[in-house]
């Protein structure tokens, strides 16, 4: 809807019009300060400007009511705008709130080492990535989502050796002298059963061995991440190995030109030069590369491959390292404004008001399958959508497995099954409720349908400013509206029952392709439905 009164308002009056939701309904459905830009140019009052640019709406067929008040225009759509919007909508679901942006992106997120299973942190990220990914392909943007798998490094002899101290303990009953760092957990004892079937159990006593033993394991522990993401229903379209890119490592070197440079036998990147709080060390005194010299080969390739925009997702404590990689981009030769860093905060867990114990079989840390376990993956999805990435979450489990109004996610899916319950319930056949149209209804169903076709709004909006919990907090105030006017207004056996039920079809088509983008499949029953 917004589109459209942007572009009608665009087409008369010659420009760009800010549109905004008036805080109450009564003023209109949308209003724009134009008047008062104008003012200037035209040398007159926003007040007579406004006035003026009303009356030359009186013919409108999208507008039923275009007034100046106070130097704002406040519009109000017609019914048959809304009745019309509605009937395509529902002739047209699969193309509901979408759009043509045609930019191509390269997201990349979740990323985790593949040294262990994915934790709840790593579960922010990964839903928070995979609902900007749905988001912007449902906007037609051509974006790919990526993982990139750091699979070199002293992380992956760390899991080598891990696999190995873990099999001498409990395979092999050995005293084993733990080092200060090494890998916990119980898919430990998975990798060591199906390394011993595979290598026989001398590989856990050869020390030239331990590299062999990490490969393999590395690849394993990927095959449970992207489980883990199945079950989450987070798909990626892309895998980047950090190992598969050192080949490359001279000639980027190279294009780094004056970028890199020798002192105290180690190769530095001048980022201090790019805004950054002093040089970086790449490459250490034995040759070995730094975390940030995979991704300055990684970032080449990304740019060689020519998107348009590229967005990361990192956990909130890599701040400091946004510099760094950006001075590198800029050295490559290429444009760091064209790379966005979007940052994930870390997730507190409570159970009952009380910490949530860690996972005995996780070592230190809690499994985001674990929670999917308890909880399910659709209120987990809901709960890491529904605040802003960048700032602290904390939840209680037990608030989410709750079967009533105080659970979210319960709340909207409710909305939904409703819905479905009244249509089986329907005395009138779906060829009326189809042909019925929807006008005359009254206030309340009036504004319970422009609730519901405020989708495509919110799904641009939620995507351009990053803030995926737009959507959710639209469904839940959506679910707010449909349960109210479910109390309020008898619909079976009345004479507006095609009316009402093919509004509450609109509202259903809202909370399901909403759902949908969140990666939620909206249900037609509940366990505790009333109706």
């Amino acid at each position: 809807m917004k589109q459209k009164v942007s572009a009608l308002l665009r087409e008369q009056l010659g420009r760009e019009v800010i549109l905004e939701k008036p805080r109450n309904r009564s003023f209109g459905h949308f209003a724009t300060p134009i008047a008062f830009s104008l003012a200037k140019e035209l040398r007159k009052s926003p007040m007579i400007i406004a006035d003026e640019l009303a009356s030359s709406f009186n013919e409108s067929e999208v507008f039923s009511s275009v007034e100046a008040v106070k130097g704002y225009l406040n519009f109000r759509l017609s019914e048959n705008f809304l009745a019309e919007y509605a009937s395509w909508a529902l002739d047209n679901p699969k193309d509901f709130a979408k759009q043509e942006k045609n930019e191509k992106i390269l997201l990349e997120f979740v990323s985790a080492n593949p040294t262990g299973p994915l934790h709840i942190g790593h579960a922010r990220g990964a839903v928070y990535g995979d609902t900007l990914y749905r988001l912007a392909k449902h906007l037609g943007y051509d974006i790919t989502a990526e993982y990139y798998v750091n699979d070199a490094g002293n992380q992956i002899d760390l899991l080598g050796l891990s696999i190995q101290l873990y099999a001498q303990e409990h395979l092999l009953h050995e005293d084993v002298a733990y080092p200060e760092s090494y890998y916990r957990g119980e898919y430990l004892k998975d990798l060591a059963l199906g390394a011993k079937e595979k290598f026989g159990v001398e590989i856990f006593s050869d020390a030239s061995r331990q590299k062999e033993l990490a490969l393999w394991a590395k690849d394993k522990v990927m095959e449970i991440i992207k489980k883990d993401l199945a079950d989450t229903n987070i798909f990626f379209d892309t895998f980047v190995n950090e190992s598969s890119l050192y080949s490359d490592w001279d000639r980027v070197m190279a294009k780094m030109g004056d970028g890199i440079y020798e002192k105290e036998g180690k190769i530095w990147i001048a980022s201090e030069a790019k805004g950054d709080d002093h040089d970086r060390v790449v490459v250490r005194e034995d040759g070995r590369p730094t975390y940030l010299a995979g991704d300055i080969v990684y970032h080449n390739q990304k740019f060689e491959r020519g998107y348009e925009h590229y967005i990361n997702i990192w956990g909130a404590d890599h701040h400091g390292y946004i510099p760094r990689v950006k001075a590198a981009i800029e050295y490559l030769g290429y444009d760091a404004n064209k790379l966005e860093v979007l940052l994930s905060q870390m997730v507190s867990l409570l159970k009952d008001g009380e910490p949530y114990k860690m996972s005995k079989r996780a070592g230190n840390v809690i499994l985001m399958s674990d929670i999917v376990e308890e909880i399910g993956a659709d209120a987990l999805r809901f709960i890491f959508a529904s605040k802003k990435s960048d700032t602290a979450l904390e939840f209680d489990l037990a608030e989410f497995k709750k079967q009533d109004s105080s659970n979210p996610i319960f709340y909207i899916q409710y909305a939904h099954a409703r819905i479905q319950t009244l249509l089986s319930k329907a005395t009138v056949s779906k060829e009326e409720i189809n042909a019925a149209t929807l006008k005359n209804l009254g206030e309340s169903a009036d504004s319970l349908l422009f609730d519901a076709l405020l989708l495509p709004e919110v799904v641009e909006d939620a995507f351009s400013s990053r803030q995926v919990q737009k959507l959710p907090d639209y469904l839940k105030a959506l679910a707010a509206s449909l349960h109210k006017f479910y109390y309020d207004v008898r619909m079976i056996g009345t004479e507006d029952e095609a009316k009402l039920l093919k509004l509450l079809l609109v509202v259903a088509l809202s909370l399901k392709t909403g759902l949908s983008l969140m990666g939620i499949e909206a249900k037609n029953r509940m366990v505790k439905e009333e109706d």
